[in-house]
């Protein structure tokens, strides 16, 4: 098989890649990163020193970074669903809003939940506090984005609903999303009944447990 995904199903930066290979019934072999499988650390340490997850590996060459990846499919394994468009203006869209939901809904999240990881002497109340704010803002702004558009970039799905789908879903795991930011959980709504992020959810249900603020029996 052409292409191998370094990866864990319940990493949200994961799910953006395999939400963007479900969409096309793009091919690969899932190399799945646990400790069942340790030469696979080692094989993506070599592809990839840094080590960070996901990379993509074909013929030789490693692609790493999510949206990188995701762009990377797009232009070499084209399908049915373009994820990103060739108006030049609203690929620009579409990579403002894949940022938004990286900087704005998922680096906050994980900071609180990678804080919760920590011991207790070493938390960092402060920082928590600004992640949760800043989370706040976003659902703000995204709501109003949100309430005349269908996807995040607008009538068609793309890279930026890859982001926003697993960024969402974790997201109001860790700081609800407010009943008032409607358009916000109905566009999250609609990511969940999107096939190839239920396939990615269903995937991932075995690895609840292991989310530190306790995964909601929702969703």
């Amino acid at each position: 098989m052409a292409l191998a995904l370094y990866a864990h199903p319940f990493s949200a930066y994961c799910q953006k890649v395999l939400i963007a290979l479900y969409e096309n019934g793009t091919p690969f072999e899932f190399r799945q990163l646990d400790p069942e499988h340790p030469e696979r650390a080692r094989e993506l340490a070599t592809w990839w020193p840094l080590q960070r997850f996901p990379v993509l590996v074909e013929r030789g060459r490693a692609v790493m970074e999510a949206s990188i990846i995701v762009e990377y499919l797009d232009l070499h394994h084209r399908g049915a669903v373009r994820l990103l468009p060739d108006d030049h203006a609203a690929a620009l869209e579409v990579r403002l809003m894949d940022r938004c939901f990286d900087n704005y809904v998922m680096t906050p999240m994980q900071q609180i939940v990678g804080d919760r990881l920590r011991a207790e002497s070493q938390r960092d109340p402060h920082g928590v506090a600004q992640a949760h704010s800043l989370l706040e803002t976003a659902y703000r702004w995204l709501d109003g984005a949100m309430a005349a558009r269908t996807w995040a970039a607008g009538e068609s799905f793309s890279l930026a609903d890859c982001a926003a789908a697993p960024a969402l879903f974790y997201a109001d795991w860790t700081h609800g999303i407010d009943a008032e930011f409607r358009h916000l959980l109905r566009y999250r709504a609609r990511l969940l009944a999107r096939p190839s992020m239920a396939r990615a959810v269903e995937e991932a249900r075995p690895y609840r447990a292991f989310f530190p603020l306790g995964a909601p029996d929702r969703d």
